[in-house]
């Protein structure tokens, strides 16, 4: 029998996140509210994030490590707790937070971004003993933060694309490129690049990629700028220059040549996030124009009595329904199941996201005015969600990947 509750150890946790979030963070957006409200005062002239809030999401970071939630998720050969908590976990607590908090900028620095790119990222798994010494005691503390580099200017969804190459010269890698849409790569202090090493096989899209760990020197690996984006003026995206970094070859992660192989590990439970923050988000935002809804009045009435406000909370409700079902499904067969469920995991990132935006949007419909303002907290998530549905693989190629999956047979929906 499939049981979708939360057992009482994660129920524990949940509430110890709770705890943490009074305690460490609502002071930080007390002490920032200012710039949580005017991105004005939450960026610099170069689209970063001030000084005092990179601080300030340091410290959350290194309380959150201190308190054991920072690696929680963490493979446990990197020092983390993954093998006690599975995709059924992760779903549920993520789903947890952004239904009580909803998508909070503060809140979101208590894990490393995605579980895949960031923190304890199981692409570490792939490097040798003596690197793992040197770089994860900040890494695991969140002192230092990892960028992913994959994604180029003509390279998206189609990663075999890349142009950036790595030459081998003695013992080292001489690497040279341009990395974009990078997250983290404003404020990381190394990043994982991929490069071309075999140019043949790279063409014939057989191998011929390798993956580095690289030091943002200030040099020869920089973030040439920021990427604001969706109307902000800053993000924590950016553009990774990379022009003659000589890389010893003990910073190869995984194998020479397959580097997708180190790519892929961690996507998974990446996406499982994703989705579980879309799921408890669109939870948050409906409460939110209930309860809304309830208040305000017109025509005599409040508008929860009006047919058209019916219809859109009632779509909201139906699409958190088959959303919060979807993901919960595919985070136990995930855990129960031998074979990877590649079509569901593609199946809950694409819809999930395209749900969230619809939840929200409607919640922004229904507040009428009020609602394109962020007074009341909607709008400011609305672009998150709405951002949610290109990266790690935009929902379009999730589809393709689903039609590939069923017409290869794979028509199983237990």
């Amino acid at each position: 029998m499939i049981d979708f509750k939360a057992p009482e150890e994660i129920t524990s946790v949940i509430e110890s996140l709770e705890r943490f979030v009074e305690v460490e963070i609502k002071p930080l957006e007390k002490k920032f509210a200012k710039a949580l409200e005017d991105e004005r005062y939450l960026y610099d002239e170069n689209g970063k994030y001030t000084p005092e809030f990179q601080e300030a999401l340091k410290q959350v970071r290194l309380k959150s490590a201190e308190a054991g939630f920072f690696t929680m998720f963490g493979e446990a050969e990197l020092g983390g707790n993954g093998d006690e908590f599975g995709p059924l976990a992760v779903a549920l607590i993520h789903e947890a937070l952004t239904k009580k908090y909803g998508y909070n900028l503060l809140i979101s620095e208590i894990f490393p971004p995605g579980l895949f790119s960031g923190g304890l990222t199981p692409v570490l798994l792939g490097m040798k003993p003596e690197v793992r010494e040197e770089v994860l005691p900040k890494i695991k503390t969140g002192e230092s933060l990892l960028c992913f580099g994959l994604s180029e200017p003509d390279a998206g969804s189609d990663v075999w694309s890349i142009k950036t190459k790595a030459v081998k010269d003695g013992d080292h890698w001489v690497i040279n490129g341009t990395k974009q849409w990078i997250t983290n790569a404003p404020y990381a202090e190394y990043a994982i690049i991929f490069a071309i090493t075999d140019p043949e096989l790279a063409e014939k899209r057989r191998g011929g990629i390798t993956a580095f760990l690289v030091p943002f020197d200030g040099k020869t690996c920089t973030c040439s700028s920021t990427i604001p984006y969706l109307g902000h003026l800053g993000s924590r995206i950016g553009i990774v220059s990379i022009e003659d970094a000589r890389v010893h070859e003990k910073y190869i992660i995984g194998d020479l040549h397959d580097g997708f192989g180190a790519a892929l590990h961690g996507v998974d439970i990446g996406r499982v996030v994703m989705a579980a923050n879309c799921v408890g988000t669109a939870q948050w935002a409906l409460d939110r124009a209930i309860e809304y809804a309830k208040q305000r009045k017109t025509f005599g009435v409040t508008i929860d009595n009006h047919q058209a406000i019916q219809m859109m909370i009632a779509e909201c409700g139906m699409d958190i329904y088959a959303g919060r079902n979807m993901l919960l499904h595919c985070a136990w067969k995930m855990e129960n199941q031998k074979e990877l469920p590649i079509k569901e995991i593609s199946m809950i990132k694409a819809f999930t996201t395209e749900m969230a935006f619809r939840v929200l949007d409607r919640c922004m419909q229904i507040m009428g005015g009020m609602g394109l303002t962020n007074e009341m907290k909607i709008e400011k998530v609305w672009r998150w969600a709405r951002s949610m549905r290109v990266p790690d693989g935009t929902a379009e190629i999730q589809r393709r990947t689903i039609a590939r999956r069923l017409l290869k047979g794979d028509t199983d929906f237990s």
